[in-house]
């Protein structure tokens, strides 16, 4: 179970006030005790992700989070934390006790976790009414009037497994995240992957993006063959025409000479731009950096912390094709989280990994963010297909691309 990604789970938040009961209807949903349970307020500090299996609705990640009611300097560190995680969050489950009244931060919270999150549309909200074995407060049972709510009581277990149904349920309103070659490949296609081995290549397995793609062609019912970029001019010669040519970003010059120019060809990571991201603030990017210039500070965005080595994409070869390409000194500052808003417009352009280890939400946040700084941004797939002169080509078969194409967008 806990093979499975977090950043192909569905991410579910659960939020509430201090001693609401929040841990204990985490452990009870997981059916263990996974997180620690006391009558003292703010127990729980930092957002705590636990894998769960909500039948239908599949793998999900339950978020254990601090009270939105959580106080002094530590606190309000808290509570910028469990913002943070319900705003990325595909659902949430607001925790509130059904034996007292409603408070108004309880009020301001819900209202604010029922409107539309991150620009995007607006996520389900369920509702857990905890310690039910007490006689439901009045005020509280008129505030919960409407809402999609469950009563439950932790202690005894009363109500949790309806409420694990009614997660499970959640797999009708949550829009699926596409699989990485959805709408490029139909059953019977050939697509060649091609998987550099360099010093960036784990140990034994393949990087999660060739991963996921090759899992999304068998799924599709397609044919994949994997080479290394060597290899590739000699098993492109003895097979039929393949329908796509998908290999790591950095061997995109190498991959390009080695097949005609009439092949489609693309990158795992702009594979992944797309089912993470959005192709239309990428393509922004791209424009920008037609004109960046000299000067200019670039924000260079990471999702995970791997072992950077000699030869990293992200803090070597990528500044490095940007010196050449650019004239002047440009400076890079490189982060694994997205800066403050107040300190975003000290940049001239965000570069972001492929984001596999990030859900669609928590990216499609971070560009949000970006775009209402004034930050374009594009990924690394992207830059390294407009440094090796393959832009659009690398992202001409995409239907997304073709759309915006359409509309006068290029």
């Amino acid at each position: 179970m806990t093979r499975t990604p977090r950043s192909e789970r569905v991410s579910i938040a659960l939020v509430g006030l201090r001693n609401a009961g929040k841990s204990s209807l985490a452990n009870r949903l997981l059916d263990r005790e996974a997180s620690i349970v006391s009558e003292v307020p703010g127990t729980t500090a930092d957002p705590v992700p636990r894998p769960i299996e909500l039948g239908r609705l599949g793998m999900a990640t339950i978020w254990d989070t601090a009270g939105i009611d959580d106080e002094g300097g530590l606190g309000e560190l808290r509570m910028a934390r469990t913002r943070e995680v319900a705003e990325a969050a595909d659902a949430v489950l607001f925790v509130t006790r059904a034996d007292r009244p409603p408070s108004p931060l309880e009020s301001e919270a819900l209202a604010s976790l029922r409107e539309a999150g991150a620009g995007r549309g607006p996520r389900p909200v369920l509702v857990a009414a905890t310690f039910s074995d007490s006689a439901m407060d009045r005020e509280k049972s008129a505030f919960l009037a409407g809402l999609d709510a469950s009563a439950v009581d932790n202690a005894s277990g009363r109500g949790i497994k309806e409420l694990r149904e009614r997660l499970a349920g959640l797999d009708g309103l949550l829009e699926p995240e596409a699989g990485p070659l959805d709408g490029l490949v139909r059953e019977g296609d050939l697509v060649l992957l091609v998987t550099p081995m360099d010093l960036g290549a784990p140990k034994g397995r393949l990087i999660l993006p060739q991963v996921e793609s090759l899992r999304d062609l068998l799924d599709r019912d397609c044919a994949a063959v994997v080479v290394k970029e060597r290899e590739l001019g000699e098993w492109y010669a003895r097979l039929p025409r393949p329908r796509l040519v998908v290999t790591d970003s950095q061997a995109f010059s190498k991959v390009a000479a080695d097949i005609p120019e009439d092949q489609s060809l693309t990158s795992f990571s702009i594979l992944f731009a797309r089912k993470k991201g959005d192709i239309g603030a990428y393509l922004e990017g791209v424009a920008a950096l037609e004109s960046l210039r000299g000067g200019s500070r670039i924000l260079m965005l990471e999702a995970c912390s791997h072992h950077r080595q000699a030869d990293d994409l992200g803090t070597v070869k990528i500044p490095r094709l940007f010196r050449q390409l650019v004239a002047g000194p440009l400076e890079f500052e490189y982060a694994r989280e997205l800066p403050p808003r107040d300190e975003l417009s000290r940049f001239s352009l965000a570069v972001t990994c492929g984001s596999c280890m990030r859900t669609r939400r928590e990216t499609l946040l971070r560009l949000d963010r970006l775009r209402e700084a004034g930050v374009p941004a594009l990924n690394y797939g992207f830059f390294l297909a407009w440094a090796n002169g393959l832009f659009p080509r690398a992202i001409e078969m995409l239907p997304e691309y073709r759309l915006l194409a359409a509309g006068g967008v290029r």
